[in-house]
């Protein structure tokens, strides 16, 4: 009956509107299901702030954001002495800006990019309604990547494998693959103990783990057994070999985290900075007219000796 009669007197209140004689006899917050957003907000702006997708010019301190892509496997090509070299394939799955985050709002600069396909039964709907109140289709995988200010880029910008340019250095994150409980040898690359007369059943033991009473015990971060991989890892300066924009392909030299299948994201090299003339900024915007499919593989300059080619 309390309640009741509070929540009556509440929506009294709120119809009797704003008044001084009416004293507030209870703090309360208000949910509603309507939602007031102005332009700027709808097209994901930030507290009504007009970004427009134009080139720029990028300066020192500039500081693009990166992209969401899928490993789809290794291959090789071979150096000019035949020694392999591997080669990571991967694929820039139909990447879109699916929010902005500003100063004035989330206090941050950032862009928030979507990847991939996925049906609407398969999202939670906290989920739905954030894709829905920013206009933009349901993505598999979300990630989000702090830019500067003139880096910004309005709600369904596409990003495309353009956005990089062969030749660069990229930092690539993924989680590495897990190969669960792992021992001493395997997990830290311990020599293990002597494979000799009287060492009985010891061959991959790691030996002591501790001193004697004093201190009397075993100090955190020892390096012993445990689970090996599932974590989060970054391969810094990997090279662009190649791009492919008619499929959204990238091949890159090298190895990074993670498993066939497996989302990992890439951004410009923090210590290897590329050419901040080479880069379109913020990103690559597909002129219109233009056929991709017809679009023609992009390969980084190799320079007078191709280091791909085989040994005569």
């Amino acid at each position: 009956m309390a309640l009741s009669s509070r929540g009556l007197l509440t929506r009294l209140l709120r119809a009797a509107g704003p008044s001084p004689s009416i004293p507030s006899l209870f703090p309360y917050r208000s949910f509603s299901a309507e939602v007031l957003v102005d332009e700027g907000e709808l097209r994901g702006g930030g507290g009504g702030r007009i970004i427009e997708a134009k080139p720029g010019v990028m300066g020192p301190e500039s500081r693009r954001t990166g992209a969401i892509a899928v490993k789809c496997g290794m291959t090789a090509l071979w150096d000019k002495w035949g020694a392999r070299v591997p080669i990571t394939v991967l694929w820039v799955d139909d990447n879109v800006v699916s929010q902005v985050k500003t100063v004035e709002k989330e206090g941050i600069f950032a862009l928030q990019v979507g990847a991939g396909q996925k049906k609407e039964k398969h999202l939670s709907k906290p989920e739905v309604g954030h894709f829905r109140a920013q206009g933009v289709p349901l993505k598999r995988k979300l990630r989000e990547f702090p830019v500067t200010e003139d880096a910004l880029l309005p709600v369904g910008t596409p990003i495309t494998v353009r956005h990089f340019v062969p030749g660069q250095y990229v930092d690539v994150t993924g989680i590495s693959r897990g190969k669960g409980f792992q021992g001493g040898m395997k997990r830290w690359g311990f020599s293990g103990m002597p494979a000799s007369h009287g060492a009985s059943l010891s061959h991959r033991s790691i030996g002591s783990t501790g001193q004697r009473d004093a201190p009397g015990k075993v100090f955190k971060g020892k390096k012993m057994p445990g689970r090996m991989g599932g974590k989060q890892r970054t391969v810094k300066n990997v090279w662009i070999y190649k791009i492919e924009p008619a499929r959204n392909f990238m091949w890159v030299k090298g190895q990074v985290p993670g498993a066939e299948g497996s989302f990992v994201y890439i951004k410009d090299a923090v210590y290897k900075k590329p050419e901040i003339s080479s880069l379109p900024f913020p990103t690559h915007f597909i002129p219109e007219g233009e056929d991709t499919d017809e679009l023609e593989p992009l390969i980084a300059d190799l320079g007078e000796v191709d280091p791909f080619m085989a040994a005569d």
